[in-house]
């Protein structure tokens, strides 16, 4: 990861379905508070990493789903591909490792011969996955019969048994465990050790993950069955092993927390963000702003012009900003826009997200900030690149300079007012 200069002060390593994400969070509260944790945080000196089961195309499908902010590094199809970054480009050392001792082709042959296994669809048969449903009933019959088969017919594999219906069959080498272990030899070899690595995770899939020596891991409080009865026989008395006992995103952010690995107080739980100048940063001031920007348009906010006399003292005074429909203002002009819109989502689902921050100091009190923003109301979702110039001299506040905006490609053009 070049975007790191040394080593990463946190790399969290975490599952997505019922771990990050939560499905039964209609509101996805836990992961908007861990979102703006991280962009206010961490982004700027940490590594997040997604560890998921799910193939590249049911990975894209959730990132259009739920509110989730970028991850430095994704590990898809149970730990058989690593991608990096947005473009999401290949590890080919990583194919080429798993490549050793595996033939898809001698896979698909043998699994025919069961009939307990149902194919699971065509997008989740990767080049190092195969991919069926099996009954609980089932499943450790079948799992250690085709063990056996495969076995004499040459191959190295690991069948993987997870949610009480997944089953997978991967290379031996494979799995989010060695994925990950991959990654950290990769990182030492480098001299860019992570300070501290917590994984997370909920099912069978990601017991893995706890085994790799030195990191810290958190079960969240609704983790599956499966993953607590390995837990119990292999690592009860380990106490570097919270069961949270909080859901999901809610339960990374509590052992974040409980092993003192940094800051664990989201923003969004912050009383009274806009006095908060304890935490100045540059990638904490895009957070703090847009949660701003969401209270007012929720009418969670007092209307008063204290608020608009506050935003347009942090504006420079020749301080230009840009829409994205390429119509430039000055900046404290186009604050007045705020009183028209004040509670406009009041009742909504109506949420801003702040995405993959990027903080370069270009100055001794100057800093250039990159990052996506999305207001979401709703099914609906529209996006701009926002890139802005902040300045912090005397003050305790930064000092907005300059902000350009544009839309981003997969964003709806609708209406956008700030």
């Amino acid at each position: 990861m070049d975007r790191l200069k040394s080593s990463a002060r946190l790399m969290i390593v975490s599952d997505l379905d019922h771990t990050m994400v939560d499905h039964h969070d209609a509101e996805n509260s836990s992961l908007f508070r861990f979102n703006a944790l991280w962009e206010g945080h961490y982004r700027h000196d940490s590594l997040l990493v997604f560890s998921t089961g799910r193939s590249p195309t049911l990975y894209k499908q959730l990132r259009k789903e739920k509110p989730m902010i970028t991850p430095d590094i994704a590990i898809m199809s149970v730990g058989t591909e690593i991608t990096y970054g947005k473009s999401m480009v290949p590890d080919e050392g990583w194919v080429q490792f798993l490549n050793q001792k595996w033939d898809k082709n001698i896979v698909i042959e043998e699994t025919k011969k069961f009939p307990e296994l149902a194919p699971q669809a065509e997008t989740e048969q990767r080049p190092h996955k195969i991919s069926f449903y099996v009954k609980k009933d089932k499943a450790q019959n079948v799992t250690e019969a085709l063990s056996k088969v495969l076995e004499k017919r040459g191959l190295d594999v690991k069948i993987v048994y997870s949610g009480g219906i997944d089953l997978d069959i991967l290379p031996k080498g494979a799995g989010k465990g060695q994925a990950l272990a991959y990654l950290l030899k990769k990182f030492e070899a480098e001299g860019k050790m992570p300070v501290n690595t917590l994984v997370c995770g909920d099912s069978g899939n990601d017991a893995e993950l706890f085994s790799i020596p030195g990191v810290y891991g958190v079960m969240v409080s609704n983790a599956q069955e499966e993953l607590l009865q390995w837990h119990a026989a292999n690592a009860k008395d380990n106490p570097k092993i919270l069961h949270a006992s909080e859901r999901c995103a809610s339960g990374i952010i509590q052992a974040i927390g409980h092993f003192k690995l940094g800051p664990n107080l989201s923003p969004r739980d912050v009383s009274d963000i806009e006095k908060d100048v304890a935490n100045a940063s540059p990638g904490y001031e895009m957070v703090k702003l847009s949660l701003l920007m969401e209270k007012w348009r929720r009418a969670e906010v007092e209307n008063n012009e204290l608020f608009i006399a506050g935003a347009k003292a942090a504006t420079h005074p020749s301080g230009v900003f840009i829409h994205p429909s390429g119509v430039d203002h000055h900046i404290k002009e186009y604050l007045n826009i705020l009183r028209k819109v004040y509670g406009d989502k009041q009742g909504k689902q109506y949420r801003i997200l702040v995405d993959d921050v990027l903080t370069t100091q270009i100055g001794s009190d100057t800093w250039l900030v990159k990052f996506d923003k999305w207001e979401l109301s709703g099914e609906e979702r529209q996006g701009c690149v926002v890139t802005a110039v902040l300045s912090k001299k005397d003050s305790e506040w930064f000092t907005w300079v300059h902000v350009h905006q544009t839309w981003l490609e997969q964003s709806g053009k609708g209406e956008w007012i700030l």
